[in-house]
């Protein structure tokens, strides 16, 4: 088997945990949204990057989910005194990946290779694939105009309207030539935000048709439970969009491409609508709290593949 995970940051990272720790890392692949990446205080920051990195690395902070267990603040502290912006917290040891990442780019090494000497560094030896080497850039458009995603989602902590989503620089983008496409088996599209994670992997040029092109079964696992997303603001932006948060509608998003889709237990009784939309469904637990969580749901979707 050849596995191919879609994913986004915290919510896709728990469960790109439980397949690493179940497949070895030749027959599982991880390509990461990178639509989330920016400039700040001169470094390229990649967030789902680097929060797999770290969730493969077992070095996560356990309660954010993001950034680095342990974490120090004294950079953050000293640059609040100069009057730096602070909005975008970058601990101590999360600066250090910063930096290094700086260097190897600067060498003129692709955000991929940066990337996988990153996270040999960390001691992950499954692949984590950035979805391209070209810059994509997440949009949020807002009544008063389009913000920078870290803006919306960090700065201003998710407090403006969504009213659409774009994607700057994907249609000029290539897919990573690192991508297996050829050998692949199967495809999981984690229980990322389907609109600011998966998406954007999605919108790349080309993406969408090499996906479809490999004639495996493509997986969705919904990111919505009783109405309510386990993390982050995907139940906010579907009511925004006046999509209603529900599992079925994750579905229809994902229409024409998905062929299986994960539902939870608690939203059962929406198997048939899902059925109805032309895809394979499953009940699965798939609210994640442990480490045991994370490899019970990827065995079960496994065999749900199988």
């Amino acid at each position: 088997m050849t596995l191919l995970a879609l994913t986004g940051g915290v919510g896709g990272a728990k469960l790109a945990l439980g397949f690493a720790k179940v497949l070895p890392p030749e027959e599982v692949v991880f390509v990461v949204n990178t639509g989330d990446d920016f400039e700040h205080l001169g470094l390229h920051i990649s967030p789902d990057v680097d929060t797999l990195t770290y969730t493969l690395a077992e070095v996560a902070d356990p309660v954010a989910g993001w950034g680095r267990k342990d974490e120090t603040w004294r950079f953050m502290a000293a640059l609040e005194r100069f009057g730096g912006e602070t909005w975008f917290r970058l601990g101590d040891a999360d600066l250090a990946l910063h930096l290094h990442r700086r260097t190897l780019l600067g060498l003129g090494l692709s955000l991929t290779a940066a990337t996988r000497e990153i996270a040999a560094r960390l001691g992950v030896e499954h692949s984590i694939l950035p979805m391209s080497d070209d810059p994509v850039r997440t949009r949020v458009l807002s009544p008063d105009g389009p913000l920078a995603f870290q803006h919306y989602f960090v700065r201003d902590r998710c407090a403006p309207k969504a009213v659409g989503f774009e994607f700057a620089g994907a249609e000029a983008a290539s897919v990573n030539p690192a991508i297996p496409f050829e050998s692949l088996t199967a495809i999981v599209i984690c229980p990322s935000n389907p609109f600011v994670s998966v998406d954007p992997i999605l919108a790349v040029n080309g993406m969408r048709d090499a996906l479809l092109a490999t004639g495996a079964p493509i997986v969705a696992v919904s990111p919505i439970v009783g109405g309510r997303a386990i993390k982050g603001p995907t139940a906010k932006m579907m009511r925004e969009l006046g999509i209603p948060a529900t599992t079925v509608e994750v579905a229809k998003h994902y229409a024409g491409l998905v062929s299986h889709f994960v539902v939870d237990e608690v939203d059962a009784c929406a198997r048939t609508k899902v059925a109805a939309l032309g895809m394979q469904t499953v009940t699965l637990q798939t609210v994640m709290s442990s480490t045991d969580d994370r490899v019970q749901l990827a065995r079960a979707v496994l065999e749900f593949i199988r």
